[in-house]
């Protein structure tokens, strides 16, 4: 059984799963930050670091989600406003902890963040992903998102994949 709990984005259990998530990107990315001049990746840290605020990750603008399974935490994933633009909320932080992928945890988050976007008066939800972690293209793409032109601070980022979806009542 998996249970599904708003969560702090500062608490240690959500710091914990976020680091974890990071720690894997970096792994998934390394060749492409390898090219990157000691500039560059500490620019990309710190615009990593500030996309995702405690506070607009809590109610009212949003939510931090964490799945439990067996009294453990094992998946995470935001919602936050996206800046600049009314309306539209943008999925963040999305991870299930390798151990039990495959197990729809990241499909549950989602649905509900996407349930919590709705309760919130979003009327559409965007997101970023890579072209390294295909599992979370197909979660998207199986779960009615759309693929857009990238956006913000990917817009030119050559691994990066963007998507939508307009939220119905």
């Amino acid at each position: 059984l998996i249970e599904l709990t708003e969560e702090p984005f500062d608490s240690p259990v959500a710091e914990a799963l976020v680091e974890a998530m990071a720690a894997e990107v970096v792994l998934r990315y390394a060749a492409e930050t390898a090219q990157l001049t000691e500039r560059e990746r500490t620019a990309d840290e710190a615009a990593y670091r500030s996309e995702v605020r405690p506070e607009t990750v809590a109610r009212p603008q949003g939510a931090f989600l964490v799945a439990w399974s067996d009294g453990r935490p094992v998946g995470c994933g935001a919602l936050r406003p996206l800046e600049g633009a009314p309306g539209v909320g943008e999925i963040k932080r999305m991870y299930t902890d390798p151990a039990v992928r495959g197990t729809g945890i990241s499909r549950l988050v989602l649905a509900r963040l996407e349930a919590v976007a709705a309760e919130l008066g979003y009327t559409r939800l965007q997101l970023e992903t890579g072209t390294r972690q295909p599992e979370a293209i197909a979660l998207y793409a199986s779960s009615g998102w759309a693929p857009i032109e990238c956006y913000g601070y990917y817009r030119y980022a050559p691994t990066s994949r963007c998507f939508a979806k307009d939220l119905t009542s």
